[in-house]
């Protein structure tokens, strides 16, 4: 599977990290910043930025993982160790990060693809995911009544 290997290539020693996979827990942890970045935000806007992001206009979008027990979904985007994303909630996880994935192929603990890596490197287009997540922010806000 395309996914595995191009997943597994982020890790230090990817044969282990499939063994892990596979194996205990099925979580790896994997370093950020090399071959992808991934920008976490809080689960309800997550759930509706990606919804914007499936619009026919758009390409499909890149990888995304929900982790249910911290309400959190993270959008995997091309390294960018400048980037400054801001706004409450967000957290940018670059070089010097480390992030648990599950394998591409199934759930593992409460860390779920909601759009598994398909292998070929596709990604998040970070002006595109701004946009989205803007107006996710602004949808929210309005729903809040603030």
């Amino acid at each position: 599977m395309q996914g595995v290997e191009w997943l597994a290539a982020a890790a230090s020693d990817p044969r282990t990290c499939k063994r892990q996979w596979d194996q205990g827990d099925g979580i790896a942890l994997l370093a950020a910043g090399r071959y992808w970045d991934v920008l976490s935000v809080p689960d309800e806007l997550g759930l509706l930025t990606l919804d914007l992001l499936w619009r026919p206009t758009l390409p499909v979008p890149g990888p995304t993982l929900v982790d249910t027990s911290s309400h959190r979904v993270g959008f995997f985007l091309p390294p960018d160790p400048t980037s400054h994303w801001i706004g409450a909630g967000l957290r940018h996880a670059t070089k010097g990060s480390w992030v648990a994935v599950p394998p591409p192929y199934r759930p593992a603990g409460l860390l779920e693809w909601l759009i598994p890596p398909d292998g070929t490197g596709k990604l998040h287009a970070p002006h595109t995911l701004e946009v989205a997540l803007r107006q996710a922010n602004g949808t929210l806000t309005v729903l809040r009544g603030e």
